[in-house]
C-alpha cells in the first residue's frame, strides 16, 4: 500500500506536465537551433531546479531587451559621425573582395576604410612600450577600452601616465568590463579621476542586473590617440602579458594602425560608452575635432600605399555573429592556406564544419592553441575535437613555453584577420568583439610570419589512442563548450 495518496500523485503528474510544457514553449521562443532548444528542454526536466537556475543565467537571450538600449547609442553615433564622412573613402578593389566587403558593410554598417600603416606587435613588451609612447605624445584626447585593467605594476604604470597626461589638459575616457576588470575600483582611480579622468564600467555587476547581463561581457580592446593612432588585439592591461614583469606571461599580438580606419574604432568606443554611461558629452567633443593631419588625398589616389581593411565589431545585440558570419565566409574562399590561432577552440557545427571542408578539398589548414590554457575545461574541450580534425587532414600544434593569448586567422595570402575574439561560442555569441580584417599581402606575411615563429615552440599533436577515461574526461568537457 502506497503511503503517499493517488491525489497527490496525480497533482505532481499534472504540476510537472504543465511545468514541461510551459518551460518547452518558453525555450522553443528563444528560436534557438534544434540541437540547443532540445539540451536544454531535457536538462530542465530531468534537474529541474537546477537546471532552471543554469538556464535563466545562461539560456535566455536576456539582451534582446537591451538592444534598444545600443540602437539608441548607435544612431547617435551614426547621427554624429557623419561629420566625418569624408575621412571614410573606399574605391574599387578586386572582384574577389567586393563580396566579403559587401558582406561586412550589410551586417556591420561599417565600410572598406584605410589605415596607413599596420604594425604588428608581438608579445606585451611591445604592445605596452608603443601604447604608452602613443599615449606620451597625444596632444587632444585618448580613449581606452579593456575587458581587463588589473591593479598590478602595468596598472599602476598605465594609470599613473594617463593622470600625467589629464594634468597636461588632454581629456581621458577609460571603459573598462566591470567584471573582468572587477580589482579596478574608483579608489584606486581616485587621482585619475581628481585630474579629471573619465572613468566608465560596462554591464556593471548590480543585484539588479546581476543574472540580466552578467553572462554579456566587453573582451574589445581598443586604444585611439587623438584619432591619429589606434590599437586593438588581444592584449589587456596586466603583468601576466608582460615577460619582464612575469616570467610565465601570456604570448600575445596587437596592431597598430592609423588614418581614416580610426574614426570606425572610435565609433565602437563612443557606441559603448554612451550604452555604458549615457554620456553624451564625447560625442559632442569628438564632433568638433579636427583631423588636420590625416592625408585624405594620399588614402584615396595612392592606395597601394595604404592597408585597405575593415573593422568589424561583433556582441549578442547582433543577430548575425559577424565575426563568426565573416570568417566562415573567408574560410570557404580559401585556396591554398588557413592559418588559425586561438587560446580556447570551442567550435561550433559551422565553423568545425567550415574547417575540415577546407582540409578535405586540400587547402592546408593548421591549428595552433597552447597546450594548457588558463581553463582546465576549455583545455579538455579543445582536445575533444582533437581526431575530428586530424581525420580531415587538418594540422594542430600545441603552445608549450607557457599561455598563448593570441587571437589571428590567416587565409590564403590576402586575408588576414586579427582581434579580441577567440575562436569559441562565447567570443562568437555572448561576448562583445572586434576584429580588423585586412585585404593586403604585406599584413598578410606579417601574420603569417608570426604563426610560422610561434610554431618553433610548439609541437604537433600526433593521433593516438586515448584512455576510456581520458576520452569520457575530454567528450564531458564539451558537452559544456555553450557556456566556456
Amino acid at each position: 500500500m502506497s503511503l503517499i495518496p493517488q491525489e497527490f500523485h496525480a497533482f505532481i503528474y499534472t504540476v510537472w506536465t504543465v511545468y514541461i510544457v510551459a518551460i518547452g514553449g518558453w525555450i522553443l521562443l528563444q528560436k534557438r537551433s534544434p540541437i540547443s532548444t532540445l539540451t536544454w528542454i531535457l536538462t530542465l526536466s530531468f534537474i529541474p531546479v537546477l537546471g532552471f537556475f543554469i538556464y535563466y543565467l545562461f539560456g535566455p537571450k536576456k539582451i534582446i531587451r537591451h538592444r534598444l538600449s545600443r540602437r539608441r547609442s548607435r544612431q547617435i553615433v551614426d547621427r554624429n559621425y557623419a561629420i566625418w564622412d569624408p575621412y571614410i573613402q573606399s574605391e574599387d578593389f578586386p572582384e574577389e573582395y567586393k563580396s566579403m566587403a559587401r558582406l561586412i558593410f550589410n551586417i556591420t554598417n561599417i565600410p572598406l576604410c584605410h589605415s596607413m600603416d599596420y604594425r604588428l606587435l608581438s608579445g606585451g613588451e611591445k604592445t605596452y612600450d608603443a601604447i604608452f609612447e602613443a599615449i606620451r605624445k597625444a596632444k587632444n584626447y585618448i580613449l581606452l577600452e579593456y575587458y581587463i585593467f588589473e591593479t598590478d605594476e602595468t596598472g599602476i604604470a598605465m594609470r599613473d601616465l594617463l593622470t600625467e597626461k589629464l594634468k597636461e589638459g588632454v581629456k581621458i575616457y577609460l571603459l573598462v568590463d566591470a567584471l573582468g576588470s572587477s580589482r579596478l575600483t574608483r579608489n584606486f582611480m581616485h587621482d585619475f579621476a581628481q585630474a579629471g579622468g573619465e572613468l566608465g564600467f560596462f554591464h556593471n555587476i548590480t543585484w539588479r542586473r546581476l543574472f540580466s547581463l552578467i553572462n554579456f561581457r566587453n573582451h574589445r580592446k581598443i586604444v585611439i590617440c587623438d584619432g591619429l593612432t589606434g590599437f586593438t588585439g588581444g592584449v589587456n592591461i596586466s603583468d601576466e602579458q608582460d615577460l619582464r614583469r612575469n616570467a610565465n606571461a601570456y604570448h600575445d599580438v596587437h596592431i597598430q594602425v592609423d588614418g581614416p580606419v580610426i574614426a570606425w574604432l572610435e565609433s565602437i568606443f563612443i557606441e559603448d560608452w554612451h550604452y555604458s554611461t549615457g554620456d553624451l558629452s564625447l560625442v559632442r567633443a569628438l564632433r568638433k575635432a579636427e583631423r588636420k593631419d590625416i592625408d585624405v588625398e594620399r588614402v584615396v589616389t595612392e592606395p597601394g600605399q595604404a592597408y585597405r581593411m575593415q573593422v568589424i565589431p561583433s556582441g549578442p545585440d547582433s543577430d548575425f555573429a559577424p565575426i563568426l558570419r565573416v570568417m566562415l565566409s573567408a574560410m570557404y574562399r580559401a585556396r591554398k592556406r588557413i592559418y588559425l590561432t586561438t587560446p580556447y577552440f570551442v567550435p561550433d557545427e559551422a565553423s568545425l564544419f567550415a574547417l575540415t571542408s577546407a582540409a578535405l578539398k586540400g587547402v592546408d589548414v593548421r591549428l595552433l592553441v597552447p597546450r594548457k590554457s588558463d581553463n582546465l575545461v576549455v583545455t579538455l574541450a579543445t582536445q575533444s575535437w582533437y581526431d575530428d580534425l586530424i581525420k580531415a587532414g587538418i594540422r594542430i600544434y600545441e603552445y608549450t613555453p607557457r599561455m598563448l593569448h593570441t587571437k589571428t586567422l590567416v587565409i590564403d595570402e590576402d586575408l588576414s584577420f586579427i582581434g579580441s575574439a577567440n575562436f569559441d561560442y562565447r567570443s562568437f555569441y555572448l561576448n562583445f568583439e572586434v576584429s580588423v580584417l585586412c585585404y593586403e599581402s604585406k599584413a598578410n606575411e606579417l601574420l603569417a610570419r608570426e604563426f610560422h615563429e610561434t610554431l618553433k615552440s610548439s609541437e604537433e599533436v600526433i593521433p593516438g589512442k586515448q584512455g576510456f577515461a581520458y576520452r569520457l574526461l575530454t567528450s564531458t568537457a564539451r558537452l559544456f563548450s555553450p557556456l566556456l
